[in-house]
């Protein structure tokens, strides 16, 4: 039956979802939550992250786990191979030459360094300033390129061997920048956090601000002094009439709210 259905999926505009999605059942996503509540009892460490893969579940139930890591570390995704542990390759692995020495796996020993007077000798070089062999890969891919275009202008049939020196620069400086990457990504995560540290202590400070200009109000809010009612401001009222003695006290009260706003916004402005 599947080998029927699957010509229906590749025909399709949209490729069907994988066959295990009718293993997710409400009943079997209730026996795999149970599952791991019992490992991580089991395992008595008290964190709150359940095991990503319990051992021994049942068959049913295998397709509801994450995939187990490859056991070669190595991965296939549309084409493209990945390994668990993300090392660059060395050129000398890719059947490249090497040009640039600046990495400390692709020291050279024995190498014609040059002398001070002479301009020969050998020994070890290794050093390790990225910016300068940039800069030199560079103007070689420029000397390079000019001598190309000298050699197609009087002998094209010799200029293989030219393309062939440009595609070697080419890689080697696409490797040098590929090695300078993790030092790169450790400048941006450092000015990230410099700027949300900087942000941070902006924002403190403005709420610091705020909180003193509050203090300020309230300050000059406890000096104000609450008018008394004046002695004569209830004679004359029947205290058996309850709505009118209210009225008296409502009128009272917004008299003073009222100045009491208008010392806020005059300690305000």
């Amino acid at each position: 039956m599947a080998d029927q259905e699957e010509p229906h999926s590749l025909a399709s505009t949209f490729p069907n979802p994988p066959p295990f999605w009718k293993d997710f059942t409400p009943e079997n996503i209730a026996r795999i939550e149970e599952l791991r509540s019992r490992a991580q009892g089991h395992d008595g460490d008290g964190g709150e992250t359940p095991p990503a893969r319990i051992p021994g579940v049942p068959e049913d139930l295998t397709n509801l786990q994450p995939p187990a890591e490859p056991k070669d570390g190595r991965w296939r995704v549309f084409g493209d191979h990945y390994m668990l542990d993300d090392k660059l390759p060395t050129l000398e692995e890719q059947g490249i030459t090497n040009l640039a020495l600046t990495h400390p796996a692709r020291t050279a020993t024995n190498v014609d360094v040059g002398d001070n007077s002479t301009g020969t000798g050998t020994g070890t070089y290794t050093h390790h300033d990225h910016a300068l062999e940039l800069k030199r890969l560079v103007k070689s891919l420029l000397l390079n390129f000019l001598e190309l275009v000298g050699t197609l202008a009087s002998n094209p049939a010799h200029a293989a061997d030219k393309v062939e020196d440009l595609r070697t620069l080419l890689i080697n400086t696409h490797h040098a920048l590929n090695e300078y990457r993790p030092h790169q990504a450790r400048e941006s995560a450092a000015e990230m956090m410099q700027y949300h540290l900087d942000r941070i202590r902006g924002e403190t400070a403005a709420v610091r601000a705020q909180v003193e200009n509050t203090r300020k109000v309230l300050r000059g809010l406890a000096d104000l002094s609450v008018p008394e009612v004046p002695p004569g401001v209830f004679e004359g009222l029947v205290l058996e009439d309850g709505d009118r003695t209210e009225e008296e006290w409502n009128r009272a009260a917004r008299e003073r709210d009222a100045e009491v706003w208008a010392a806020t916004d005059a300690l305000l402005a």
